[in-house]
């Protein structure tokens, strides 16, 4: 599924990365501990975190994932939201929870 279909139907409002909105997304992880972040987000996944710092866009990076959910209303601070436009990494906030981001998300068929 195209990210901008997925943005558009869960009402995520955009911050950065808008280069990458055309990336195919083929799973999802939920988790704000980097580490664990660094061993199963798996490329094409969205990663649904409340972390906002540059590290989140730098792990993106590495394990090239679809883009990312900040759930609770969350947003990047500059550093990162700087990086993810670099990176080409999409960044979103929402005002759901992971929980109710993921439920959407399984929803529409991710």
């Amino acid at each position: 599924m195209k990210l901008s279909e997925i943005a558009s139907a869960l009402e995520l409002k955009p911050i950065a990365g808008a280069d990458g909105m055309n990336r195919e997304v083929n799973g999802c992880y939920i988790g704000d501990l980097m580490s664990l972040a660094m061993s199963n987000l798996e490329e094409g996944n969205l990663w649904i975190t409340i972390q906002t710092n540059l590290n989140v866009i730098a792990v993106s990076a590495l394990k090239e994932a679809g883009g990312v959910i900040l759930a609770d209303a969350m947003t990047p601070d500059a550093n990162a939201a700087e990086k993810a436009d670099e990176e080409e990494i999409p960044v979103f906030s929402s005002p759901l929870s992971a929980y109710q981001l993921a439920k959407r998300l399984a929803e529409l068929g991710l």
